[in-house]
């Protein structure tokens, strides 16, 4: 349907793009991608992309609005150089958790960044791990979701853990514990929380479930300043937790998350994948390990390119 793949990326998360075309033998396209004096992006492909199946590699990642730019910008400019198939591939999607109107007057931007992402030219749009499942509805083009969980529920099945507690990190991740706790042959837990006001705030009220003696993972899609992983763990702890881990996909991460849970939280471990780049700071007490997802993402593209199914690679 279409000549070679052809793949780039902005200035997101340039090693995910080089670790993903490893993965899939074959060089990262040449893009000139970069901000004048007065903040505007100009985006200049250095390839031929005419007709090509072309992948644009840019997760959603702070400065949000300049990279969320730049996607906009690359998705242009590679339709009006004659790419013959765009396909946005954001593993971080920005904006997620505005999706749906909780107050009055207030926007569904998840739905606007699915308009930009249209109107800009894409064909179609790869992700990972949204926050909220309704967003795949907000497209009128093709999306595929893929799903990090596997990769972290193998990472703990191999530690063999004698007595694995899967902890929701909410109630609306219930599912999500369940289904991972059925793969480390594990229990679940549910952590009842309360967000504060339109602030990045929240305090764990409750938990639903016996963790006394236990080894406890608790499991989320994105942490950005580990208040709501912070009080679970104190939770957990006066519960008579043995063990507590994180688990997460996308490692949002503002400085204060770092401060807290390496510093202040009493954590054995912190698991989460590279869909980001560690911005705003590092790990320097607590054991962590990082799962990469350029396999998944390579895989994905190749099935994509050859008309095979995405959803196979899960079965």
């Amino acid at each position: 349907m279409f000549q070679e793949m052809a793949v780039f990326t902005g200035n997101a998360h340039r090693g995910l793009a080089e670790a993903i075309c490893k993965h899939l033998e074959m060089p990262l396209g040449d893009c000139e991608v970069f901000e004048f004096a007065n903040e505007e992006v100009f985006v200049r492909y250095l390839d031929n992309i005419r007709e090509r199946d072309v992948f644009i590699i840019q997760p959603i990642v702070s400065p949000v609005n300049t990279r969320l730019m730049e996607l906009m910008i690359m998705i242009d400019a590679a339709k009006r150089a004659s790419a013959g198939r765009i396909t946005a591939v954001v593993p971080y999607y920005a904006y997620g958790r505005s999706d749906k109107k909780d107050q009055p007057r207030v926007p569904v931007t998840a739905r606007l960044v699915a308009n930009f992402i249209e109107v800009a030219g894409a064909d179609r749009v790869l992700t990972m791990d949204m926050h909220a499942g309704q967003i795949q509805g907000f497209f009128n083009i093709p999306l595929d979701e893929l799903t990090a969980f596997p990769l972290l529920a193998e990472h703990f099945r191999k530690l063999n853990l004698p007595a694995p507690v899967v902890v929701a990190a909410d109630v609306g991740r219930a599912k999500l514990a369940r289904e991972i706790a059925g793969r480390i042959d594990g229990d679940i837990a549910i952590v009842d929380k309360k967000r504060d006001g339109n602030t990045d705030s929240a305090s764990a009220l409750t938990m639903i479930g016996e963790v006394e003696g236990r080894d406890c993972l608790i499991i989320d899609d994105e942490v950005l300043t580990g208040g709501t992983i912070g009080s679970a763990v104190s939770l957990l702890r006066s519960r008579g937790a043995r063990s507590v881990r994180l688990a997460f996909v996308h490692p949002v991460l503002a400085s204060k998350a770092f401060s807290l849970l390496d510093i202040t939280a009493d954590v054995d471990e912190i698991v989460y994948t590279d869909t980001l780049p560690l911005i705003h700071g590092s790990f320097k007490n607590v054991p962590t390990t990082v799962l990469s997802v350029a396999p998944l993402i390579g895989d994905a593209m190749h099935r994509i390119h050859t008309g095979g199914s995405v959803g196979a690679l899960f079965r």
